[in-house]
């Protein structure tokens, strides 16, 4: 067996769950901070809404199932660019020294913008 690659050791959690140990570090990706939660509860390592969709887009998508291959495109699009380009490269940093965690407040977290996220970051590792 191998060493664990970088990209095993990135999951992703709601930001609304418990904190837990394995988590290591513990990155918000959202753009808007989560309702009701305190930035104590939150215990992140750090927020970095460039790796977000932008407003425009996330409002367009609305968490519409029949659009989110469109959104998924969409959403590539902007990861592509040099804001977005400069978080990526600040994710995969961490995720280079240990355990990372993006954290969302969408509820379905599988129609969200994270799981292209993790893609996108897993094609780069």
């Amino acid at each position: 067996m191998g060493e664990m690659s970088t990209n095993d050791a990135i999951r992703v959690r709601r930001v609304y769950e418990p904190p837990e140990p394995v988590d290591g570090a513990r990155v918000l990706v959202d753009r808007l901070w989560p309702r009701g939660l305190s930035k104590e509860d939150a215990l992140l390592t750090e927020w970095c809404k460039d790796a977000a969709p932008s407003s425009e887009l996330r409002r367009w998508y609305r968490h519409e199932g029949e659009r989110f291959e469109r959104f998924a495109e969409r959403y590539r699009e902007e990861l592509a660019q040099e804001t977005a380009q400069r978080a990526l490269g600040r994710l995969r940093e961490l995720a280079a020294k240990g355990p990372l965690t993006l954290l969302t407040a969408t509820k379905e977290v599988s129609a969200g913008h994270v799981t292209v996220l993790l893609d996108v970051l897993r094609e780069g590792a």
